[in-house]
């Protein structure tokens, strides 16, 4: 009989010893308690003592400190802790690139107004009269531009906007010069017919035609590409927060504390499987998104070299007072042909003397400006500079979107080896460890993927990156481009989504769109002819000379 008690004894300890193992920290949920109301949520929500968990969802069904409704309001905070730091991560990366495109798109701006401003200044000293009533040419030459940096060719053909101007200013430097005769419009278009011919302005014209477009496209193509990145980041950077996403989160972010291990953190790589689940349809614009920082890295060279907006804006007071003194030089010349290809104009009614025409004609005039006192932007910054700061940040935009779930599921966000929660318990997580993209989520072990129903927001934002990178390249080539995309590059709200239930639905909020780009309309630039000083600096003080050289031009007894 004392056998049979002693047995009993020990057998009763044994079944004791074993159930304080199983539930360590007997069923007190202070701890619970504590994190719980940390979250912001009411502490009386949560049990004194350990309840049985049979009426949990998503949790083990346990010992558990949580009710229903404490695992409802959980993975609703879940579902924002998991929109966190990708929300910041893309953020961070938004902000960068807004900064990026406020800063080129002032720089190419203001060396628009400067470049203005200086021919202003020159001509001012340089013509005097003459070009203050002719400065309306001039301006309008800068407004064409300043509206196709902003529009492109789809609101200003460069290259006929570039032959009016020179067919105007030769008009009006062809009656200057030769004051003592009358001339009708007729007579002006036929001249007009014979510029080509004639080249009054030597070759100017076309080596700046050539400068001014490789720059303008290149430069508005840039700024336009560093605009629609930030969009894109900003239309694809929320998770998606399907059903199966959020029960997912939960059960990684606050199932631990159900059973009353509120510091156990998810193993590493079961963080990224519930992340490369949750993040799938964001994976898959990696491949768009890198062929597209090629390109912007590609055409960030051009800029550098050939195709350098600055070095082509700041002389072209310089280049276009050239085109004036070849102009001067030649004017015996050209009106010598013009007469004979246009007929002998008609002496002017109440022509004086010669000194009717000195008084009329341009005072030559000139003291050059020193580079120190040109013009600076508030960029405060050359475009050198610009470009090789904003080539750093491209690269290390690279593969952001495969590289999230690791990005997210480091640091203090995971535990590693066999202290951390796989999902059911603090043990080392086994499963495999899933692919990046939509397609190797098919047999994710810890989110509920629809490889069947892709993201159409994410979608359209991969094929309008594939445009863009089209535009890239055909600047790249010095190929114009005209797209029908609002000139602040915003778009139109996108319809659908690859989730159609009612709690993606109530997430509708963190998607938008993007409007789909009309195909480029490219006008090739000619390639042959190549410019070796188009990055070259220019000497202003040499030209002094060759501009007083009107005033004395225009006192020759031929032209009376």
């Amino acid at each position: 009989m004392k056998r049979i008690t002693v047995l009993s004894a020990v057998c009763t300890l044994a079944v004791i010893f074993a159930s304080a193992a199983a539930e360590p920290k007997s069923k007190s949920c202070n701890e619970v308690r504590l994190a719980y109301s940390s979250k912001g949520f009411n502490l009386n929500d949560v049990p004194n003592q350990g309840v049985n968990g049979a009426h949990l969802k998503v949790c083990p069904q346990g010992f558990t400190c949580c009710t229903v409704e404490m695992e409802e309001k959980l993975s609703q905070q879940s579902r924002s802790d998991l929109k966190a730091p990708v929300s910041q991560l893309s953020s961070n990366l938004q902000s960068t690139f807004t900064q990026r495109h406020r800063h080129f798109d002032q720089f190419f701006r203001e060396l628009l107004n400067n470049a203005e401003r200086s021919l202003h200044d020159m001509f001012v000293r340089t013509y005097g009269l003459m070009y203050v009533k002719n400065a309306e040419l001039f301006k309008h030459f800068f407004a064409e531009l300043k509206r196709y940096y902003t529009s492109g060719s789809a609101a200003v053909n460069l290259d006929a906007m570039l032959a009016d101007f020179w067919a105007e200013l030769l008009e009006r430097m062809f009656r200057l010069v030769n004051v003592q005769y009358e001339f009708s419009d007729a007579y002006m278009e036929c001249v007009s017919r014979h510029t080509e011919q004639l080249k009054p302005f030597g070759d100017v014209p076309r080596k700046l035609r050539l400068q001014l477009t490789r720059a303008f496209v290149a430069a508005r193509t840039f700024t336009r590409g560093l605009a629609l990145m930030q969009d894109v980041v900003a239309k694809v950077s929320t998770v998606s927060a399907s059903p199966g996403c959020v029960r997912a989160a939960m059960k990684m972010l606050y199932c631990p504390y159900c059973s009353g291990q509120v510091a156990l953190k998810p193993c590493q790589n079961y963080c990224l499987n519930v992340l490369r689940g949750c993040l799938a349809n964001q994976a898959d614009l990696d491949t768009e998104w890198n062929n597209f920082l090629d390109a912007m890295l590609s055409l960030a060279e051009r800029l550098e070299g050939p195709f350098n907006f600055e070095s082509v804006m700041d002389p072209i007071d310089v280049k276009i007072s050239d085109a004036i003194m070849n102009m001067q030089e030649n004017s015996m010349q050209v009106s010598q042909k013009v007469f004979q290809g246009c007929g002998q104009p008609k002496l002017a009614m109440g022509f004086r003397s010669r000194r009717s025409v000195k008084e009329g004609g341009f005072t030559g005039r000139f003291r050059p400006y020193s580079p120190d006192t040109r013009p600076t932007t508030a960029a405060g910054t050359s475009l050198d500079r610009l470009v090789t700061d904003v080539k750093k940040k491209l690269k290390h935009a690279k593969k952001f979107w495969s590289t999230l779930p690791e990005t997210v599921c480091a640091g203090e966000r995971v535990a590693p080896g066999d202290e951390c929660w796989n999902g059911t318990a603090k043990s080392r997580y086994e499963s495999v460890v899933m692919g990046n993209g939509l397609a190797n989520q098919v047999a994710n072990p810890d989110v509920e993927v629809d490889i069947t129903k892709p993201d159409m927001v994410i979608r359209r934002q991969i094929a309008v990156l594939k445009e863009m990178t089209s535009w890239l390249k055909a600047a790249h080539s010095g190929h114009d481009i005209s797209t029908g995309l609002d000139d602040d590059g915003s778009g139109r709200e996108e319809s659908g989504s690859g989730c159609d239930s009612p709690s993606c639905e109530e997430d509708r909020d963190i998607y938008f769109s993007t409007v789909a780009p009309e195909k480029p309309r490219l006008v090739k630039v000619v390639h042959g002819e190549r410019d070796s000083t188009s990055a070259a600096p220019v000497v202003r003080g040499g030209i002094a000379l060759p501009l007083a050289g009107l005033a004395l031009a225009l006192l020759t007894p031929h032209w009376r």
